[in-house]
């Protein structure tokens, strides 16, 4: 008698178990030639997402709010690209402030003459969505994590249209000696939500990337909040220390080992430290 299964014309890839290791497409099967209805309809979904993703409106004013619930001051900037369509057409117009931003915060600037050591930046990027979901949690980590080092802090600053590069126009104007810009990275089939950071010492307009340190894919299915920012703390010392950043500056933290017995050196697990 002839199971139910083989009365599907959709046939298993014999790889189906790495499935469960990974959120790649493999191991699909296939109709014939082609991809089961159920992958085909997956795949058109996934990639409706990432679209969503990237013309999702920034919500600045809901980050605000729950930024001044926990007492933290906020400034809402824009680019350059003074709307979404342009600002995917231009991006040279999304590394830049607008005139009113720029004198929005000279004014903020002037009225605090002695700068910051820190300030901190949320941009839409690609992905508001990755922003609205994981930006507070890290903020509030390294609002944390600079108070325990005792850096001075600049409001966060929140720039509809923006791009990485516009987190250096915003340090300089308000006099900060480091920067981190929490954006949203381009959207993937599998991960339309991946947030990154990007840190920059002595933060100013016309550096290129190769003046800044990268982290990635942040999100409850990629880095950890808190791996996210153990990297993050470990560069901004090591660039407090040596002033610097960038290709000069390699991210050496040690991968946290959990239950470490108290008489074990700490290492890390990667290299079998």
């Amino acid at each position: 008698m002839t199971d139910e299964h083989s009365k599907s014309p959709a046939q298993a890839d014999a790889w189906r178990q790495l499935r469960s290791l990974t959120s790649a497409r493999i191991a699909l099967g296939h109709a014939g030639t082609s991809l089961p209805t159920s992958a085909q309809l997956d795949f058109q979904f996934a990639h409706a997402q990432a679209r969503d993703a990237v013309h999702l409106p920034f919500d600045h004013e809901a980050l605000s709010a729950r930024l001044a619930a926990r007492q933290r001051e906020t400034l809402t900037v824009q680019s350059s690209a003074p709307d979404r369509h342009i600002y995917l057409q231009r991006p040279d117009l999304g590394r830049r402030l607008s005139e009113a931003s720029v004198e929005r915060l000279s004014e903020y600037a002037q009225a605090h003459p002695d700068g910051f050591d820190l300030a901190l930046v949320v941009a839409d990027g690609l992905s508001s969505l990755a922003v609205q979901r994981h930006s507070p949690a890290m903020l509030e980590r390294i609002d944390e994590m600079a108070t325990a080092e005792g850096w001075t802090l600049a409001p966060v600053t929140l720039v509809e249209q923006g791009r990485v590069a516009v987190a250096d126009e915003v340090a300089q104007l308000l006099g900060a000696g480091m920067v981190v810009i929490l954006i949203g990275e381009r959207p993937g089939l599998s991960s339309p939500d991946s947030l990154g950071l990007y840190f920059t010492y002595a933060p100013r307009v016309g550096l290129n990337d190769a003046a800044r340190n990268c982290i990635s894919n942040v999100r409850l299915e990629g880095m950890s909040y808190a791996m996210a920012a153990h990297k993050l703390l470990y560069l901004m010392r090591e660039s407090w220390r040596r002033k610097l950043s960038g290709v000069n500056l390699k991210d050496d933290a040690q991968v946290p080992v959990l239950e470490t017995p108290d008489d074990a050196r700490p290492g890390n697990f990667l290299i079998g430290g």
